[in-house]
């Protein structure tokens, strides 16, 4: 029986044995898998292990099963038919903040032609050979939040799994403040507010549908709002999520009667062709971190704010109509 030793790297480091032998190896059928852990042909340090067992640095594995289940590294990779063009807003030993443009794609698609923001990512990585693959069991750059196709601003890329894990756990506490710009039609009732309600998606249509009542499958939202400028019938909006949930900010405004300039899924065509907006004129401008919690190796980017390079859709705006100023934001 062919045999293969593994030493298990920081980046593999407290992940479940099946969870990382699964990715480590496609090849495996997942009955296979568990029949070896079953059966000792899977060694932790020399000893039986559990499919739950935790990985920790320098542990040794030893696998015994066919060869046609040993996936071999690729000679090349996808990621370097992607375009080595990214905008860095941050970069350390640990992640990167990237301000995406409207048009690009987070993750590969169904029309996915080897470019993506996080094919991008892998490229200018390897290039700078902080990542190579074939010394990796099973970690790979990764993006932390995703904006939609058509949305620009900031995203974030863990560049180890220790990042990756801690950033995943921030989100999913909130612990970050998200604020963006947009431009919506018409001229808001309120100077500022947090509007609630609720949201359903609908996955064969990609998009979702408001309500102010609950129902079955609906996701409660909050979304605030600030109103910078105002010109030629459409106002600037600074907006806050205080959830986060798909196509939020374009689905609520609408709901209210304010679609997103640009927007052809929420908005209204009529209004739209009298403005020169290719997308929605939304961006994810700035990001703030907020920890209420311990961050671990993550914890010195607490209390700290970083801008988008470039709002797109500003300077057009600036064009429209007579200006009322309220506020003007820093980008």
């Amino acid at each position: 029986m062919p045999r293969k030793k593994l030493l298990v790297t920081p980046n593999d480091a407290g992940q479940r044995l099946d969870k990382f032998l699964t990715k480590t190896f496609p090849n495996l059928p997942q009955q296979v898998l568990y029949k070896c852990i079953r059966t000792k042909d899977v060694r932790l340090n020399g000893a039986r292990c559990a499919p739950d067992s935790r990985l920790s640095p320098g542990d040794a594995l030893t696998l015994y099963w066919q060869e046609e289940y040993f996936q071999q590294a690729p000679k090349e990779y996808d990621f370097l038919k992607a375009p080595a063009r990214l905008r860095v807003v941050y970069e350390d030993e640990n992640l990167m903040l990237l301000d995406k443009p409207p048009g690009l794609i987070v993750h590969p698609g169904d029309d996915y032609h080897f470019d993506s923001l996080i094919a991008r990512v892998q490229r200018y990585l390897y290039d700078r050979g902080e990542y190579r693959p074939e010394e990796e069991n099973s970690f790979a750059p990764a993006l932390v939040n995703r904006i939609d196709r058509n949305t620009g601003g900031i995203v974030m890329a863990a560049k180890t799994a220790e990042a990756l894990r801690i950033l995943n756990q921030k989100v999913k506490n909130r612990e970050l403040q998200k604020l963006y710009l947009c431009v919506v039609h018409g001229h808001m009732e309120q100077p500022s507010a947090v509007l609630t309600g609720y949201l359903t998606k609908n996955e064969a249509q990609n998009r979702v549908y408001f309500s102010a009542r609950s129902s079955p499958g609906a996701k409660s939202v909050r979304t605030g709002y600030q109103v910078l400028e105002e010109r030629g019938g459409c106002s600037l909006l600074r907006v806050e999520l205080f959830t986060g949930r798909t196509h939020q900010i374009r689905a609520h405004m609408a709901a209210i009667g304010h679609p997103l300039a640009g927007d052809g899924k929420y908005g209204r065509n009529q209004q739209n062709k009298a403005l020169a907006f290719p997308y929605q004129a939304l961006c994810s401008y700035r990001l703030g971190f907020r920890f209420t919690s311990p961050a671990g190796g993550l914890e010195y980017l607490n209390g700290r704010d970083f801008e988008a390079q470039e709002v797109w859709f500003l300077e057009e705006f600036r064009r429209l109509g007579p200006d009322r100023l309220k506020e003007t934001p820093k980008k």
